[in-house]
């Protein structure tokens, strides 16, 4: 039976029905998220939803801080959750949603994950599920290997997180928005009006990562982003402020295992 965009928004935010409903964007159903729009605003979700890209790449931000889903990885947002969404490229991808009960099993807070073949074709067979039916013995049984490998899955280093202190917060937000700025650690403090070993305690007691830790990690996420938009590498590295192509493709191999030429290619295993 064929399913209206609208009546899966609507499923997905009810409690009653299935546990699990799965959506494949190759199919009849798709998830939330239409090719014509790019972003979307502060939304939360009745169910916890678990998602993979298969192209494309997705940036979400959350109180928290912000995760990037590139292809071939898997996002898990608890219910309730909020959160928003930047599109990035052509986007094609599978998953679930989770109602609350279901989604205790599961960390109580956003991140990005590894996908193996086996997701992928649990999702698959999960998809072809009548939605307003309760589950029958099988399916509950490929339900709980799902969420088995849901839950051990590896789990992958793609999280921004965010400083609360509102000098932190400014630096945070001027990076971001100029990635390329190679001011050091001083000059970031004096222009925040704190001194610099304020600015390195605080910075690592709220994100647990150094400053200089914490730009790099924002540039490489500002890469992943113009990666998937077809970006040429040198392009990519220039605009990041790294002194050569080189240097940029030395620590996105470091920081990701593969360099950027090669990253959007590699698939589940």
């Amino acid at each position: 039976m064929a399913r209206s965009k609208q009546e899966f928004y609507e499923f997905i935010e009810r409690t009653d029905g299935p546990p699990v409903v799965a959506y494949w964007s190759e199919g009849e159903a798709t998830g939330e998220y239409s090719q014509d729009t790019h972003n979307y605003d502060w939304h939360s979700h009745v169910r916890g939803q678990f998602w993979c890209v298969e192209s494309g790449l997705v940036h979400v931000h959350t109180a928290r801080g912000s995760w990037l889903l590139p292809p071939h990885r898997a996002g898990w947002m608890p219910p309730g959750e909020m959160h928003t969404v930047t599109l990035s490229g052509v986007m094609r991808g599978w998953g679930v949603f989770l109602t609350p009960e279901i989604s205790r099993c599961l960390p109580d807070h956003p991140c990005v994950i590894g996908v193996n073949a086996m997701m992928r074709e649990l999702v698959h067979r999960a998809n072809s599920w009548a939605w307003n039916e309760q589950l029958d013995e099988r399916q509950e049984r490929v339900m709980a290997v799902l969420l088995d490998e849901m839950r051990h899955a590896p789990h992958e280093p793609l999280h921004l997180p965010m400083p609360i202190d509102r000098r932190l917060q400014r630096i945070a937000r001027a990076v971001l928005e100029q990635p390329q700025d190679n001011r050091g650690l001083e000059e970031w403090a004096a222009w925040a009006g704190l001194s610099a070993r304020s600015l390195s305690r605080l910075f690592r007691a709220e994100t647990a990562l150094s400053f200089a830790q914490w730009r790099q990690q924002a540039r490489l996420s500002k890469g992943l982003e113009q990666l998937a938009d077809g970006v040429p590498v040198a392009a990519i590295a220039d605009s990041l402020g790294y002194a050569s192509t080189s240097a940029f493709i030395a620590m996105f191999r470091r920081c990701f295992g593969h360099p950027p030429a090669r990253y959007f290619g590699q698939r589940a295993a």
